[in-house]
């Protein structure tokens, strides 16, 4: 699946996937979501954003989890 709105470039936030070349790095995006943020608040936070930025962040954060294992602890 190609990616369009999410960026990466080295002379950019040392190369951290951003949003369309927007100094807003798709983390940040994500961890909105993750804390329980509307994608209404998230654009209100970022007017830079569009709706469909939102979504293309959780798909690539989907994807980047799904190419390689990440520690986990272990329940008892």
């Amino acid at each position: 699946m190609p990616f369009t709105r999410v960026t990466v470039s080295p002379s950019q936030m040392g190369g951290v996937p951003c949003i369309r070349g927007l100094r807003i790095p798709v983390a940040t995006v994500v961890g909105m979501v993750a804390d329980g943020m509307a994608t209404a608040e998230i654009l209100r936070a970022f007017p830079d954003l569009e709706a469909e930025d939102v979504r293309e962040a959780l798909r690539y954060a989907s994807e980047a989890v799904r190419e390689r294992e990440l520690p986990l602890v272990r329940g008892a």
